[in-house]
Formats: structure tokens, sequence, C-alpha cells
């Protein structure tokens, strides 16, 4: 049995956060486990409220899955602050947990701060050494970085930034790209770049798109799949629930967590 821990926020409404990233698992065969660093007040309309866990309840969680359990893969999520971050890094340190796939939740779909600014720095010099994977779209490269990527070689020149921090293959999601028909996104493993392109699809439907995705490359990071493999897998899932939506709620409604599967056991049965 392969297992999976998500260190996240919860999200209310059910299509983002540790709510996404347990459905993710649980659809690619991978045991989940949690360690909630905040609740959230939130639907499709936005966040309404966030309200953090302390360090010490953050530490308890990661100490109890540590010292019983133990995990083939995790991913990190909303972390909200530097104190819950240092805490993160130090039980991943501690435990050698293998495959970590960091998604630097920064900013809501509707706008909403998840990540105070101080947290910035903490993450840059604690946490992103510790990953394996760092997953961030464009407007979250942009805060790590410190510069505006516009072009194509802007976002390898961000690439390579995130490198200088220790992080060992980085994925820049290209879904915020404007007029472009295709979402591409950018892997750079410290040698070579790697486009990942997929059909654009214009939907409003949207809401947990970068947990899902990077919640489906740790599940396949601890089905014990290569780097490109686990992209390449979490590109098709993402891609599937997105064009597969769930029209739910008056606002940015979520993806559709079972599409992919679904589409598996269509291809089979036909």
């Amino acid at each position: 049995m392969k297992k999976a821990l998500t260190i996240a926020g919860s999200d209310s409404g059910g299509g983002a956060g540790i709510q996404a990233d347990l459905k993710t698992f649980q659809e690619l065969e991978v045991y989940g486990m949690s360690a909630l660093t905040a609740v959230t007040a939130q639907n499709t309309l936005g966040v309404h409220g966030v309200y953090p866990m302390t360090a010490e309840a953050v530490d308890n969680q990661m100490k109890a899955i540590g010292e019983d359990i133990g995990t083939d893969a995790v991913k990190t999520g909303m972390l909200f602050n530097a104190e819950i971050i240092e805490i993160v890094a130090e039980n991943l340190k501690k435990f050698q947990w293998p495959n970590v796939v960091v998604d630097p939740v920064m900013i809501a779909k509707g706008g909403a701060s998840l990540l105070q600014q101080e947290a910035i720095i903490t993450m840059k010099k604690y946490l992103l050494p510790l990953a394996k994977i760092v997953t961030p779209n464009i407007p979250e490269a942009e805060v790590l970085t410190e510069m505006t990527i516009l072009t194509a070689e802007d976002k390898r020149e961000a690439a390579k930034r995130l490198y200088e921090f220790g992080v060992k293959n980085i994925v820049i999601k290209g879904g915020h790209e404007e007029n472009q028909s295709d979402s591409i996104d950018l892997l750079f493993d410290g040698n070579e770049f790697y486009s990942i392109t997929s059909k654009r699809i214009h939907t409003k439907n949207t809401h947990g798109t970068g947990c899902t995705f990077s919640a489906a490359v740790t599940a396949e990071l601890a089905n014990g799949s290569s780097v490109n493999e686990a992209i390449k897998l979490a590109k098709e899932f993402i891609q599937a629930a997105i064009e597969d939506g769930i029209v739910i709620g008056h606002g940015h409604g979520p993806t559709n967590h079972w599409a992919y599967q679904k589409r598996k056991i269509e291809l089979v049965e036909s």
C-alpha cells in the first residue's frame, strides 16, 4: 500500500486544499493522510475566512504520521505563516520523507491572500531546498523569484532562479498565460527544459486546479513513477478534470476528480 501525506489547508467547499488532495490520492490508488494547517470558510464565490492552526498542532499531526505510519510522498499546500513553514521543514528533515512536492499556495482564485508576506522568505530558505518538485503558477513564480514573467524566456529564467534555491525540479504552470490556445507548463530539472502542452479549456470552473495537479504528481511519485512520468500523468489527470468539470455554486466551480479514472474505465469497456 503506497501512502501520501498532504500538509495543507481545508477548503469547506471541497474543491481545493486537503479535500482535493485526498480525492486525487484516492483516485490514483494511494492511501491519503493529512496534516491540517488552517481551516477556511470558502465556497465557489471566494474565501470568507481563514483560521490557522497553531504550529504545535501541525507539528503533532506530522509526528503522529511519522512515528507510526510513514509516507512514500509528501505534498505541501497552503502553509499560511512562517512558523508553520519552519515546523513543516523540521519534520520533513527529521523523518527524511522522500518525494516532497511543494505547491506554493499564495493566492486564492478570488484574490484572497493565503500566505503571509513574511512567510515567503521562510519558504525560500527552509522549505524549497527540501523539495523534489515545486509547482508554482506564474503569479507564484513571480513572487518567489521577484521578477515579472511575460515571455517563454522569462519562464526559463524564473525556473533557473528557483533551481538556485535548491529545488531539484521546477514546474511553472502555464494556466495564467493569456492569449494562447494551449496551456504550456515548463519543466526544468537543472539541465534540460521540457514543455508539457495541453489544449486550453475556456471555463470558469477551475477552482483547485493547482492543488489537484500537485496532488496527482505526489501520488504518482508515491507509486514509484519518475518525475517526468508523474508530471505527464498529472497533466492528463487535471486536463480530464477540467474538461469534464462540475457545475456547482455561483462562482469558480471545482474540477472533476473522478473524470480521469472514469475515462479509463470507459476506454476499457469500449
